[in-house]
């Protein structure tokens, strides 16, 4: 028989619960997360000229990424409130693929990760890339948001591969 993991956010009745961390040491936690947002040519075009009606693509969806990350607790129901030392986010426009790329970063000294917050950092910039392409395009396609890699903690450091 294979051992489960214990549900940490579940409470001895099965109700819903915020995990105590009050015991948990406090150490630099980082996170790297990515995504994609493929746009097709027409969008992917007017974003690299600067020429989308609503402004400039790139910029708008790094700050909101920014902001995302920032505000994650409050979008995420059992994610605890995380002391954010920086938050990065990067976007690339890749022709080839008419997609922009999404890298976030996001650190912190606490006792809890900010893996939340660097995928909530990809999510939001990549949403907001959906609302100001929309009118260009309706075949938006917000693709692979995922974790990356992960520092520090009880469970140890994590690159994407490792089992």
């Amino acid at each position: 028989m294979v051992d489960l993991p214990e549900l940490t956010h579940l409470d001895p009745r099965g109700g819903v619960r915020m995990v105590d961390i009050s015991e948990k040491a406090e150490t630099l936690r980082t996170a790297v997360a990515t995504g994609r947002v493929v746009v097709g040519e027409e969008a992917a075009r007017l974003i690299r000229e600067n020429r989308v009606k609503k402004g400039d693509v790139l910029l708008t969806a790094q700050i909101a990424g920014i902001q995302g990350a920032k505000q994650t607790s409050r979008l995420i129901p059992l994610c605890h409130d995380v002391s954010l030392r920086g938050v990065d986010v990067e976007l690339m426009l890749d022709d080839a693929s008419t997609s922009v790329e999404i890298r976030a970063f996001a650190k912190s000294q606490g006792p809890t990760g900010v893996e939340m917050e660097a995928l909530t950092a990809v999510s939001i910039a990549a949403l907001t890339i959906y609302d100001m392409c929309k009118s260009v395009s309706k075949s938006i396609r917000i693709d692979d948001i995922h974790l990356v890699a992960k520092t520090g903690g009880r469970s140890g450091d994590y690159r994407k591969g490792d089992l």
